[in-house]
């Protein structure tokens, strides 16, 4: 099986329109998820590993426009884990008290312990994203000398790509597992969707008047996201670019790339038993039996 790991993997000249939104003709649905089934128990036996190793932890991105399948992504690949050892964080709005700090602030307490996976849906990236596309949010940060969207210096984009990787790259240095996914949905699916939110009675509730506006700058979040990817994809925090036409191929193809990197940490393992308990494990196998 190919490796999806390099297949996907973001490069730093990253253009959208080069890259599918649905690769149906490569793997079927049907095979989708039968892998899947499959991939999520190894990835959850890895997890318990890494749990009592507890030395590393890992941070699972996930970013796409509306409806491109994050919340059913997230239930059907960590479906199998430990609730124990995975933790899920959705950014909204921030609060009063979130905007009391700097952007990274809120993202930064939400991190995974070691041994841990915590899964961000929508992430610190939204702060390149939705405050690009809508520069007027950016006032309710309060940042000095910053009035006006028109206040913007020419380089703030790239400073804010510039902490986002720097945030990022300490993370990595010291333990953290960071993988970050891109659900690449084309319009026309979104337009389905959208559609079925519409049509369908236990969907109804989904719907907000809000996506309809946000889809009319379409092109706009495209450019954000490519400039974003195409800026902060790096070694040891890459993007990862996966076609979402297809909700149960997308699934597979995330877990798929979960599962080979963390099978590439051979050191992943359980601890061994200390030399003391090891030397009389069978004095006290023997004394329970004996009970």
């Amino acid at each position: 099986m190919a490796s999806y790991s390099k297949k996907l993997v973001a490069k730093s000249d990253f253009k959208i329109k080069e890259h599918p939104t649905d690769i149906q003709d490569e793997i079927s649905e049907d095979e989708a998820k039968a892998e899947l089934k499959q991939l999520r128990k190894k990835i959850a036996e890895i997890q318990d590993k890494m749990y009592a190793h507890d030395k590393y932890s890992v941070l699972i991105c996930l970013q796409g426009m509306d409806t491109a399948g994050k919340d059913s992504l997230i239930r059907e690949v960590f479906k199998e884990m430990n609730v124990r050892g995975v933790v899920v964080e959705s950014f909204k709005t921030p609060t009063e008290i979130e905007l009391q700090h700097d952007y990274l602030w809120r993202h930064e307490v939400k991190l995974p312990e070691k041994g841990k996976f915590t899964v961000f849906n929508r992430t610190h990236y939204e702060n390149v994203l939705v405050t690009r596309v809508h520069p007027e949010y950016l006032l309710n940060e309060r940042i000095p000398h910053i009035n006006d969207p028109k206040d913007l210096p020419t380089d703030f984009w790239k400073m804010r790509f510039d902490q986002i990787n720097n945030f990022e790259k300490r993370l990595t240095q010291n333990g953290m597992l960071i993988m970050k996914f891109f659900l690449n949905l084309s319009k026309d699916e979104q337009k389905n969707r959208l559609l079925r939110r519409l049509d369908k009675e236990d969907k109804n509730w989904k719907f907000s008047p809000g996506d309809l506006k946000e889809r009319t700058l379409w092109d706009k979040y495209m450019e954000c996201y490519e400039d974003a990817i195409a800026n902060t994809t790096k070694k040891d925090a890459p993007w990862y670019v996966i076609p979402a036409d297809n909700k149960k191929v997308a699934r597979y193809l995330v877990a798929q790339v979960i599962f080979e990197i963390l099978s590439e940490y051979k050191d992943i393992q359980y601890p061994e038993m200390p030399e003391e308990i090891e030397e009389h494990k069978k004095k006290y196998k023997q004394q329970l039996e004996a009970e």
